[in-house]
């Protein structure tokens, strides 16, 4: 069996069901032919920023992905502050860049806006 290696993506993953921004960028590593893991940084709770467990943003992430079986894989981590690295080490630490649309997306503004609708209800 051959040994299998990630692209690793980190983030909070605040968004439920991931906005179309966490797809693209999570699909266009896929799309390479690449198996993706997603790293679910564990934030304190704050209602405004952080509103959802590790556990919601794992199933949500989990749902979101399931068509792509085992090339995506999903792992809660400690909330961070930086990314370090030194010399060359083995692997790539690269920046994608997804179209302007989906760059602005910000999931800060989807909480906010789905707050608003649940105060009208």
């Amino acid at each position: 069996m051959k040994h299998k290696k990630y692209s690793l993506l980190i983030g909070r993953w605040q968004c439920i069901p991931p906005h179309k921004g966490h797809i693209a960028l999570i699909e266009t590593v896929l799309n390479e032919g690449k198996n993706v893991l997603i790293a679910i940084r564990d934030t304190e709770y704050d209602p405004e920023k952080n509103p959802y467990s590790v556990e919601q943003r794992r199933r949500a992430l989990k749902r979101a992905f399931k068509k792509w079986g085992d090339k995506v894989k999903i792992m809660k981590i400690p909330d961070i502050e930086a990314v370090c690295f030194g010399r060359k080490v083995g692997y790539d630490i690269r920046e994608i860049r997804l179209s302007p649309d989906l760059e602005k997306i910000s999931a800060t503004e989807i909480r906010k806006k789905s707050r608003e609708k649940e105060l009208w209800k």
